[in-house]
């Protein structure tokens, strides 16, 4: 019996209960015509500061939902669709782009930045988006994308990032089988070097990629790129983060902290400003604490859970992710955990990047190579290598959950995509859009958007349910004017105490 057959078996019924995924998906706010919307977050909705499920990202037009943690895959998606139900009957005629590409945008400056109020935290929330536009663009961080927060009971920081070393290796695969953003609008690449080929007016695309998002044209910086970052310990990853925000980059002290009529541009002129700002196909995370950095409570109380960042929207899905996804997902996960984990080394490191630009722009072509220890490997036999691998996995999962075979039936799909690639969403995007929008990303989305849109219009939800809404948003409104009314010295004082390195360190 293999080493990870054996550990399969180990794994008791309970703590495979006890897992645990929730779901963050971004979304941008379009008008009818696929414009980005320039209205501010509706407030009907709440405060995007202190609500607990509906905020924004990056931008004000960018919604973000946030589901709880959750005790099985359709459990996360029944509250991601209920909250799609409130935002939908919120947002009137304005539609959520159900690409994780963006729509036609304005001029880079004119995208508006998210707004979170009076308080010393809902002004330095703003300036970090200040500092990230000035740092890589603004219509970058229109890019959206789906989060998924994942955990089990009884793991070690050690065995979290003994699974976070094999998702680094391993996640090309989740872009073959998920990756859903082939094409772009040509406004997203104007005056940029890209690459790409032509497909219908004002569109861009290569035509075996299967995520453009994860590409070269994606969450991409040179600066990271320099960080070479190790998964091998906790103690050396936060090593690594902490130097990263306390080292001035030439190039972001070249700009400075304020302009000329003393506006802030960036809450600092380190290589990352914060935790957040670096970029990574999945993260450690711990729930933070009233006024706690993300590090400091990594380092203080260990990893709580890891946040998969990899994942596209689903435009054929009306929540951007399904069930079916978000179990292969546990599957997926299950196998980082619990197969062998050699340290990383820089050299991987740096293939693991060349990987995923691969398998970004050139997925689906033909006899595309991936390295792998040293060597080239074809990507479609490396992918399949890793879904078998995942069966025994998938059916512990159905013996110990009930519910029938379904997490063997989303490994079988899985292989069978693989096996015939024109049923890869990447493949299924280029095809409607060619056969039905004369291949127009933007008439392609606009269409599925307001699909969508009227699935949810269709699907009201229960007045107890409404109402339970309607007072989270109230709570939250209220809860900002709290923190504003109770806003205590300078707003210069609170950032020189919020990004103190004492406030990144262990207590002693």
């Amino acid at each position: 019996m293999s080493s990870l057959h054996q550990k399969i078996r180990q794994l008791s019924p309970e703590r495979l209960r006890g897992m645990r995924r929730g779901v963050e998906k971004e979304s941008l706010r379009t008008l009818p015509g696929g414009k980005l919307a320039f209205s501010p977050h509706p407030i009907t909705l709440g405060s995007a500061l202190t609500h607990p499920h509906i905020t924004t990202d990056f931008s004000e037009a960018q919604l973000e939902l946030v589901t709880g943690a959750h005790a099985s895959a359709s459990a996360v998606i029944a509250e991601l669709g209920e909250l799609h139900q409130v935002v939908t009957q919120a947002l009137g005629d304005e539609r959520m782009w159900v690409s994780s590409m963006p729509c036609k945008l304005p001029a880079d400056a004119d995208i508006p930045l998210g707004q979170y109020g009076r308080s010393h935290i809902g002004r330095a929330k703003t300036v970090y988006r200040r500092g990230l536009g000035h740092r890589y663009g603004r219509r970058m961080q229109t890019i959206s994308g789906i989060h998924y927060n994942w955990s089990i009971p009884g793991v070690s920081d050690a065995d979290y990032f003994g699974l976070i070393r094999n998702f680094r290796r391993h996640s090309f695969l989740l872009l073959l089988l998920f990756g859903a953003s082939p094409a772009v609008g040509a406004s997203f690449v104007a005056g940029l070097p890209h690459g790409l080929q032509p497909l219908g007016e004002h569109t861009l695309h290569l035509p075996h990629a299967t995520s453009l998002r994860m590409g070269r044209l994606g969450y991409q910086s040179e600066a990271q790129a320099s960080l070479r970052v190790s998964y091998n310990d906790l103690a050396g990853y936060g090593t690594a983060l902490e130097d990263a925000m306390t080292r001035v980059y030439p190039a972001y002290e070249a700009f400075g902290l304020r302009n000329d009529h003393g506006q802030w541009q960036q809450l600092s002129t380190t290589l990352l400003q914060i935790e957040n700002e670096f970029y990574g196909t999945i993260r450690p995370k711990r729930t933070i604490r009233s006024g706690e950095r993300p590090l400091h409570a990594l380092r203080e109380r260990g990893v709580e859970y890891v946040e998969v960042r990899c994942m596209d929207l689903d435009p054929f899905c009306p929540t951007g992710i399904s069930v079916g996804t978000a179990r292969f997902l546990d599957v997926f996960l299950l196998h980082c955990l619990l197969s062998d984990s050699p340290p990383d080394t820089p050299e991987e490191i740096a293939a693991l990047g060349r990987n995923q630009h691969r398998i970004a722009g050139y997925g689906r072509q033909p006899g595309l190579l991936l390295e792998r220890a040293g060597m080239t490997q074809p990507a479609l036999e490396w992918a399949t290598e890793l879904v078998q691998a995942c069966e025994p996995i998938a059916r512990a999962l159905d013996e110990v959950l009930g519910g029938g075979d379904v997490h063997q039936q989303g490994v079988a799909a899985a292989l069978a995509a693989l096996a015939e690639p024109v049923r890869l969403p990447s493949a299924q995007v280029l095809e409607a859009m060619q056969t039905h929008h004369a291949g127009q990303h933007a008439r392609f989305v606009m269409a599925r958007s307001e699909a969508v849109r009227q699935h949810w219009l269709a699907e009201p939800l229960p007045v107890a349910r409404q109402a339970h809404w309607r007072g989270l948003a109230r709570e939250s409104l209220l809860e900002q004017a709290r923190i504003e009314a109770e806003a205590a010295g300078t707003f210069e004082e609170f950032m020189q105490d919020y990004l103190a390195v004492a406030g990144l360190r262990p207590a002693a």
